[in-house]
């Protein structure tokens, strides 16, 4: 059965939450969804309520996800006068995203909403059976909670926690975000062949995936395996290698993920960085299966000769520095 979810997204990177939402319900569907709508904060899609599951197990950027009630202005209830609940008791919520909506008396909003939804359910504000949110953005946006992602979902596996770490590997979150904009299935090969301690190769194993790592400096591989031995996740294989030789060990891989180095503490072999970035982009196609992308983080926007630039996230990180989150595919 098609149902309609909200997804309510983190107010972060712009673009990126919608879009790991949208491209991980389009990997675990096969396809088969519609994005019903979109806008500040939010995207609803349709799809087969038996995939609900698997797309939530995979995202990052997302705060909750709910059966979609529909949306309104505040002034105009008439969208959801036909929306009806399960069975049982409901409770209220709302939320502003981003300040939208801030004349709206909030309190009186949800007056409004509860006279609608009261006529056939019970309020209980302390053990509802079922509660709604109402998403404050563009319109008023009306959804059952169905799945609430914790704030620090990903503390268990964050940099600090593991045994092998350095303080500038990538988020776990922005990690597994970064794999599921490249699309990849669950089963397929991802590669990470700068994978400093892991934090890519651990998120994409925990996902199901085949979880490759490689690196030019023996150090990094040694511990990316401990620290997947420490997490029980398997590798699925791994080299020390110079990112310019992948192509002869690696071959039809699905997906690359990774976070080359950068900044002055960072071991390059004496390289300089963007010319090392630019040996990554040629090989990367060469490494690719025909359909496979290739997730990079990196200090700047690179274009890419040998590969087409579908996307870039921009992340503020601190004073000079920003993360700029690429999306390449095969040319």
């Amino acid at each position: 059965m098609y149902q309609s979810y909200l997804f309510e997204l983190l107010g972060e990177l712009d673009d990126m939450p919608r879009d790991e939402a949208v491209a991980t319900v389009y990997t675990e569907t096969d396809g088969d969804c519609r994005i019903i709508r979109d806008g500040p904060g939010y995207v609803v899609i349709s799809f087969e309520e038996e995939k609900l599951d698997p797309i939530c197990s995979r995202l990052a950027l997302t705060h909750s996800v709910g059966r979609y009630l529909g949306s309104f202005d505040p002034e105009d209830l008439a969208p959801i006068e036909g929306a009806g609940l399960p069975a049982g008791t409901f409770a209220l919520r709302h939320k502003r995203f981003k300040g939208w909506m801030a004349d709206v008396d909030s309190q009186n909003l949800i007056r409004k909403v509860g006279a609608v939804f009261s006529k056939n359910n019970d309020v209980d504000l302390r053990h509802p059976d079922t509660v709604v949110n109402l998403l404050m953005t563009d319109q008023v946006h009306a959804f059952i909670e169905e799945r609430v992602f914790d704030a620090d979902l990903l503390r268990e596996r964050k940099v600090s926690e593991r045994p092998f770490f350095s303080p500038i590997s990538l988020h776990p979150k922005y990690a597994r975000a970064l794999i599921n904009l490249t699309g990849v299935k669950r089963g397929g090969t991802v590669l990470d062949p700068f994978c400093g301690t892991g934090g890519i190769v651990i998120e994409a194993a925990n996902m199901g995936m085949k979880a490759i790592a490689s690196d030019f400096d023996p150090e990094m591989v040694a511990g990316t395996r401990e620290n997947m031995d420490y997490y029980g996740l398997a590798l699925h294989d791994f080299e020390v290698i110079d990112i310019g030789d992948i192509p002869e060990r690696f071959h039809n891989i699905d997906a690359i993920a990774c976070d080359p180095p950068y900044g002055r503490s960072t071991k390059t072999g004496g390289e300089k960085i963007d010319h090392i970035y630019a040996r990554a982009l040629e090989a990367f196609p060469k490494v690719l299966s025909e359909k496979g992308k290739a997730g990079v983080v990196m200090p700047h926007v690179f274009e890419n000769p040998y590969m087409d630039l579908r996307k870039v996230y921009v992340q503020y990180v601190h004073g000079t520095l920003s993360r700029y989150y690429h999306i390449f595919t095969r040319q």
